[in-house]
């Protein structure tokens, strides 16, 4: 079943819709196998039911099909088809996934399909694919497409449209490669103003044989990096620019979540962290800055992204949420600290200069990390973008990994 293609949709309204994005995926060669996701009704035309789909809710089907209330019942299935869709991956039942429909659909499928591992072919035609996409993408690599008309009846917009994405999919599902990569492969975060740092220790691990992913911390970069933790696909992580653990804990825009770290930890792999651009938090436009902070001291990055400087109590917070995460490590763990500054902005001269509010962080963690012989913090007298300051980085990160690589 290595060419079959899995096409979902809720059928009791969209069935002629996903028919015919069928014959297309068969028209290429491929095989379809039509999903049912229907919270009312059902329909005949499925190769898999709803009532298939919702017995794979925890709580049993009768959660999902005897909801009163719309969103409860997209709700449900929703989580019915996040426990059900990844198992026919695991098992290589299916090669690839299609869904199409309006936000109730969706918001059925987004989940799960944000669940499949990066690089599966995914692939959703959306009514809501031309607005904020975030939440129904995720961290993940879902291929969306708007539909421009409703997925609602087949005209002459909606064949064309819907006739592209059939094809689409086929396209991937057709041609997939199969990567041999002898490199393990390592992760790293990066933010504009820690790059001459990160630059360094990327060149440094290439030339010793690793193959290094590059972040951005934007909120959605640590979580992808953390999604291939969890995949099983980055062996390693060089933690440098944690400055999404300002915006979490300060209300900046740029937060990976309340769980960043939590996996890393988890999967016990060779770990490297540095502060990088933890004197900064990340808003929008200027004008978008929460008026708690107007007397704060800011620098314009862009017409869209405000920086504030972060101040001796944030640093404080920020230190003890840090320590709360790596207190749980099992494996080893080092955390190097540039004393120097923590970015382009954060040295002598520059618009976020503040040793005080430096010292608070570096302090309060060597105060809250309850240190041992595998759980280390280590003060170099550098700034993070110093060349010196990527040697330690490279050299800790071979510590942490010993022979584990070799």
């Amino acid at each position: 079943m290595r060419n079959t293609i899995f096409a979902l949709a809720t059928m009791d309204t969209k069935a002629d819709e996903i028919c015919f994005v069928a014959d297309a995926i068969r028209n290429a060669d491929l095989d379809v196998v039509l999903v049912d996701l229907s919270t009312r009704g059902h329909s005949d035309r499925a190769d898999i039911s709803a009532q298939t789909i919702a017995a794979a809710h925890p709580a049993g089907p009768n959660l999902v099909l005897e909801q009163t209330d719309r969103g409860q019942a997209v709700t449900a299935m929703a989580a019915a088809l996040h426990a059900w869709l990844p198992d026919q991956v695991n098992t290589k039942q299916v090669a690839g996934v299609i869904a199409i429909g309006g936000s109730g659909g969706t918001a059925i499928v987004a989940p799960a399909f944000q669940a499949l591992p990066v690089g599966f072919p995914k692939l959703i035609l959306s009514t809501v694919a031309s607005g904020n996409t975030q939440p129904y993408v995720g961290s993940s690599d879902i291929t969306l497409m708007y539909s421009v008309v409703d997925v609602a009846g087949l005209n002459s917009v909606s064949r064309r449209i819907l006739s592209n994405a059939a094809h689409a999919i086929a396209g991937m599902v057709a041609n997939q490669t199969e990567f041999t990569e002898d490199r393990p492969a390592l992760g790293m975060t990066m933010f504009g103003v820690t790059t001459p740092c990160v630059d360094m220790v990327r060149e440094s691990l290439e030339a010793k044989g690793f193959d290094p992913l590059v972040f951005h911390a934007t909120g959605t970069g640590g979580r992808a990096m953390e999604k291939l933790v969890a995949d099983g696909l980055i062996g390693g992580v060089l933690d440098i620019t944690t400055t999404e653990v300002a915006d979490e804990v300060v209300g900046g825009i740029m937060s990976a979540g309340p769980r960043r770290f939590d996996i890393i930890l988890e999967r016990g792999i060779p770990y490297v962290m540095s502060l990088g651009a933890l004197d900064m938090v990340n808003f929008g436009a200027r004008e978008t800055v929460p008026e708690q902070f107007t007397d704060r001291r800011f620098l314009v990055h862009n017409p869209q992204v405000t920086l504030m400087r972060t101040t001796v109590d944030e640093n404080q917070q920020m230190a003890q949420w840090i320590a709360a995460k790596v207190n749980r490590s099992t494996a080893p763990i080092e955390i190097l600290i540039p004393e120097h500054g923590l970015s382009m902005l954060d040295v002598e001269g520059a618009a976020f200069y503040d040793p005080t509010a430096d010292q608070c962080l570096f302090e309060t963690l060597e105060q809250e990390v309850q240190q041992t012989d595998e759980r280390r913090i280590t003060r170099f007298p550098c700034h993070i973008n110093d060349a010196a300051f990527a040697e330690a980085l490279v050299a800790a990160f071979e510590r942490v990994s010993g022979s584990r690589f070799n």
